[in-house]
């Protein structure tokens, strides 16, 4: 059982065997004053070993300039194949259906040139209601490039009237009503805004039962969730990893192609000369020849120095595991929603949207800030907690377990308390 005391707390952090992590990261101190930091969904806290790992690049674009795609001691012209196993065992994935490369948006457009194919009457997207932006804007103008309707194309699941989070039955119906005009499913894998985690293994076989291609932004679950895409037969997937992955601000994003895809090199894409067969590559010659792996997505060279802190943080990942971070989560997520939940007995001004199923979600928690708002996020802010606003009554706040201890958590509610009143 919980308790909402710091002797608790105290306790819970003592017994924790990650605890050890939280002093390898950089905690922010804004006028003169620790902060608690619960915005790991928005931009992860910096590894103090991520200055290191740049240093050691900048020195070798000193000594060696170009020098140092082959003679640094981390080859830039294959630095992106440090990432990939780390980044595998992360997503649960095979390391030939990952590669490090670009960002999100443009990652997620060109995984859509490969996977949204439509044809005859093989034309619609399912996608979830109130979906990151991004994401709505790429289905938009992907389906009217092919010169197709978005308003009916696109089927949006929506909550069920007076609900906040979407009944994945609802999801399940969608797709087998939708079956031969179905062409991809395209879901948020952890919703922004409710943290509300998706069943993918059961979505993607609903939508390979009717035909289509399955995909998902993992933006809000990579790094934050026990994933298993290979295992769970996604098509496709892509993610930041700037946000619990602690890549820093802009940070390369990642993608899956599940190893059926990634091996077919006559799937249709768009070519780049990163993705040109490593043996001919340098002969600059016509005729695009694509790797056989994720890899023959890539366009350009890695961006090494966005690289370097990323690799920085998988090696924090690596040696922790993402079984004792999915289980520290589970628990400091659960200690968070009891703080909460205990002063919200003292005087219901909000309530919390992220569903109580710990099977349900990850490190996040939404908080619908009903009759006070902005005013309540703005009066934690100024208490230095660094959580994330969204609107019209919703903060959101997740607890990272690589670097968020459950004083933190004991810390919230003492503020959250003497914020309301």
């Amino acid at each position: 059982m919980y308790q909402n005391t710091l002797e608790f707390a105290k306790q819970k952090d003592e017994q924790d065997e990650l605890k050890s992590y939280r002093n390898r990261f950089h905690h922010p101190i804004i006028n003169g004053k620790p902060t608690v930091y619960f915005t790991g969904n928005s931009l992860g806290l910096q590894p103090k070993a991520a200055k290191q790992y740049i240093n050691v690049e900048l020195e070798d674009w000193a000594q060696w300039g170009v020098e140092g795609h082959f003679h640094g001691r981390n080859p830039w012209f294959s630095y992106h194949e440090l990432l990939s196993e780390k980044m595998a065992k992360v997503v649960g994935a095979k390391p030939l259906e990952t590669v490090v490369m670009g960002s999100l948006s443009t990652n997620v457009h060109l995984l859509m040139v490969s996977f949204y194919r439509p044809e005859g009457k093989r034309t619609k997207i399912i996608c979830e209601a109130k979906a990151f932006p991004s994401d709505q804007y790429i289905l938009e103008t992907h389906v009217s490039h092919h010169n197709l309707n978005p308003d009916s194309e696109i089927i949006e699941i929506s909550p069920r009237k007076g609900e906040e989070l979407i009944n994945e039955e609802d999801i399940l119906k969608a797709i087998e009503e939708t079956g031969e005009e179905l062409a991809l499913v395209m879901i948020g894998g952890v919703n922004y805004y409710t943290g509300q985690l998706f069943d993918m293994k059961t979505i993607a076989e609903a939508g390979h039962k009717v035909g289509a291609k399955v995909g998902f932004d993992l933006a809000h679950a990579a790094g934050n969730i026990n994933l298993h895409l290979h295992d769970w037969n996604v098509d496709f997937a892509a993610w930041c990893t700037y946000k619990y992955l602690n890549s820093g601000p802009g940070g390369v994003s990642g993608i899956f192609i599940h190893e059926c895809h990634a091996t077919n090199k006559g799937l249709v894409r768009f070519g780049g000369w990163w993705g040109q067969d490593k043996e001919t590559r340098f002969l600059m010659e016509k005729g695009f020849d694509p790797i056989p792996t994720a890899e023959g997505w890539q366009h350009s060279n890695a961006p090494v120095m966005l690289m370097a802190p990323l690799n920085a943080s998988l090696d924090l990942f690596e040696e922790a595991g993402m079984e004792a971070i999915g289980k520290k989560r589970d628990d400091l997520t659960g200690y968070l929603e009891f703080i909460i939940n205990d002063i919200k007995s003292e005087k219901v001004d909000f309530e919390l949207i992220t569903p109580t199923d710990k099977t349900k979600r990850g490190a996040q928690l939404s908080i619908a800030a009903k009759g006070q708002g902005k005013k309540l996020f703005d009066t934690l802010t100024q208490r230095n907690v660094i959580a994330d606003w969204r609107e019209p009554n919703v903060i959101r706040i997740a607890p990272a377990p690589l670097y968020n201890s459950y004083e933190d958590c004991w810390k919230f509610g003492q503020i959250l308390r003497e914020s309301i009143q």
